[in-house]
């Protein structure tokens, strides 16, 4: 057991969700309760609520897209990686991962299950969409699943990609219809951004479909 895995067990109460990716199973460790470790001074301070905790529908669906893809040679930025997923189905399909969030538990999440799941150990970023560091690489690849879940985020993730998506990069975004999409949609053109196509696909999650937009992104 790693460093890593040992902190992890000895501060939360942990599951396991298995998920079927393409021909690929992967094993999700994450916190079991999600509303447990809600912070009443960190929500007071910024509304942060722990939604990383979670294996969301949106990410299913942004895990299977991405691991349709030929990742070799390529750069991958995940925007709030949660627990992981979308990170392990990247590292399988060959991409450099990056996995970034705004709390350092999901990081160690994120190590721990592509660790766990592919023997890769990602790149990990600590980024505040609101406050973005003066010097950030530019990636190949940017994605985001339900990342659009408060009105505020539109703007600031559409300027998010804008800041890290390579010339000739693509960013998709995973959406079940968030009430921050209109905003995000019309921030685009104000950041020389285009919406180039979007594919429509149905998650079965906790008993339920689950229709999920991904949305390609360009320059």
């Amino acid at each position: 057991m790693t460093d890593v895995s040992q902190s992890l067990l000895a501060r939360f109460e942990v599951t396991t969700t298995e998920v079927e990716i393409g021909d690929d199973r992967f094993s999700i460790v994450h916190p079991k309760n999600a509303e447990e470790l809600i912070d009443e001074a960190a929500f007071n301070h910024d509304e942060r609520l722990p939604y990383w905790a979670d294996v969301w529908p949106a990410s299913i669906a942004l895990a299977r897209a991405v691991h349709a893809m030929d990742g070799s040679g390529r750069t991958f930025l995940e925007l709030g990686c949660g627990s992981g997923l979308v990170a392990v189905s990247a590292a399988r399909a060959g991409f450099d991962v990056t996995a970034s969030d705004y709390y350092d538990d999901a990081l160690s999440f994120t190590r721990l299950n592509v660790a766990n799941n592919t023997s890769q150990e990602p790149k990990v970023m600590l980024l505040d969409w609101r406050e973005l560091p003066d010097a950030i690489p530019a990636f190949d690849v940017v994605a985001g699943a339900d990342v659009l879940y408060e009105r505020i985020h539109g703007p600031v993730v559409a300027r998010t990609i804008a800041t890290t998506l390579a010339e000739g990069g693509r960013a998709l975004i995973a959406d079940p219809g968030r009430v921050g999409a209109p905003a995000f949609f019309e921030a685009l053109r104000d950041v020389g951004l285009k919406h180039v196509g979007a594919t429509v696909v149905t998650v079965s999650s906790h008993g339920r479909e689950n229709l999920i937009t991904v949305h390609e992104i360009s320059r």
